[in-house]
């Protein structure tokens, strides 16, 4: 049996949750499964209730104003962790000497310096954080351009659509693929006119017909943002010109991404709608190992697939997430961040559905783009746009009020 030693940022959410059934199953078959470092953001509870199972040596709380709370949750625990708070903490557990695969479950652009510092590190990384790759994603590929043992990419895609591309292209050169297909659900408005997307509220908003996720990337996909940005990703973990990626809505969920070749064959990824596959694929790869948890896909399940264009004039998200990354440079920060500001103010009812990607163009048209970006440029960038989306958003609220 195989060896899965792990570090996990983002314990708490849905694919930190997703990732420790993952483990279960695998040590439950005999493989060595071994847990060094955690970090959440802010959900102690969990934390210490996977810090008791699974016995990291580190164990980090991002918000450092929760250390003490964290502390006190585990004094007495026989097998007392090191417990630490903050962005330098994270990164630690992104740099873990005893783990070998961070998988890497933030959301954000605060998962890009952990994917960065781990890469540095010499460690495989299992990213479930498009947002590392969309801010970041010539620095983070040319890092993880080298290969690590037996050929094993250094970066594995654990989003279901790039796992799935990964699988489908196989050992396929470039010049073999004529394009890309993310699959997309369509999200809970797919059939929503436009003229009702201002009584749009977070609560429907958050109601996904077919995934259970984080509240962000939720309202990322009720906007198709969630879409925009993987287009991004497509584009840096398979070297695609982001011309020759598309996006298909596909309510099932259970094709989840093709690839057309130029001979006109198609590959599709077929599977239930289950984040724990492409988890398990990322931990175990290159081996494929009996499936530790989940249902398998019925072939009866295929009857009735739909396959439909986005409207992309009632969900302009995705081209403005082209428009990013063809101009290149900041620009792909500036989006992603003054995105994640207008879903915060969305979510706390200070900007309106539609205001969200009103904000994210408001704030890309604003910005003259810097070529050649740097971390720390990228860095900066982000913070501008962040301060200039609370700017849109709050001339938006005054101009609803007047």
């Amino acid at each position: 049996m195989s060896s899965c030693h792990v570090a996990i940022l983002g314990s708490t959410g849905s694919i930190g949750t997703s990732t420790f059934e993952v483990l279960n199953g695998l040590e439950e078959q005999g493989h060595d499964v071994r847990v060094a470092a955690l970090a959440t953001h802010r959900s102690i509870p969990k934390l210490v209730e996977q810090v008791k199972r699974w016995k990291p040596a580190l164990a980090v709380v991002a918000d450092a104003s929760l250390v003490d709370e964290l502390r006190k949750a585990l004094d007495g625990f026989e097998a007392m962790p090191e417990i630490a708070g903050g962005a330098d903490a994270v990164v630690r557990v992104a740099t873990h000497g005893e783990a070998e695969i961070i998988v890497n479950a933030m959301v954000g652009s605060s998962g890009l310096l952990p994917t960065v510092r781990a890469l540095e590190a010499g460690k495989r990384v299992a990213l479930a954080n498009k947002e590392a790759l969309v801010v970041g994603g010539r620095l983070v590929t040319d890092l993880a351009r080298q290969p690590a043992a037996n050929g094993i990419p250094r970066l594995m895609p654990v989003d279901s659509e790039h796992s799935a591309l990964f699988q489908a292209l196989g050992h396929h050169p470039d010049r073999e693929v004529a394009q890309l297909l993310l699959t997309a659900s369509g999200g809970p408005f797919r059939e929503t006119p436009s003229e009702e997307f201002h009584l749009i509220t977070p609560e429907r908003a958050l109601r996904h017909p077919t995934w259970t996720m984080g509240r962000k990337i939720t309202i990322d996909s009720a906007t198709l943002m969630n879409k925009g940005l993987e287009v991004i990703e497509a584009h840096w973990l398979f070297d695609i010109p982001v011309e020759r990626i598309g996006v298909v809505v596909h309510p099932q969920s259970i094709v989840h991404s093709m690839v057309e070749f130029v001979d006109g064959n198609f590959l599709a990824h077929f599977s239930v709608p289950d984040m724990r596959l492409p988890i398990q694929y990322a931990l175990t790869y290159p081996d494929r190992q009996p499936m530790v948890v989940g249902r398998r896909l019925k072939v009866e399940e295929l009857e009735d697939l739909q396959f439909l264009p986005p409207d992309e004039e009632r969900f302009p998200s995705i081209g403005l997430c082209r428009e990013a990354v063809a101009t290149g440079g900041t620009l792909p920060a500036v989006l992603n961040a003054a995105n994640e500001a207008a879903v915060e103010a969305f979510l706390d009812g200070n900007v309106s559905f539609p205001g969200i990607t009103h904000t994210v163009r408001q704030v890309m048209e604003m910005h003259t783009p810097l070529p050649d970006p740097d971390l720390g440029d990228l860095l900066e960038a982000s913070g501008w746009a962040v301060n200039q989306a609370r700017k849109v958003i709050l001339s938006l609220a005054r101009e609803s009020s007047s």
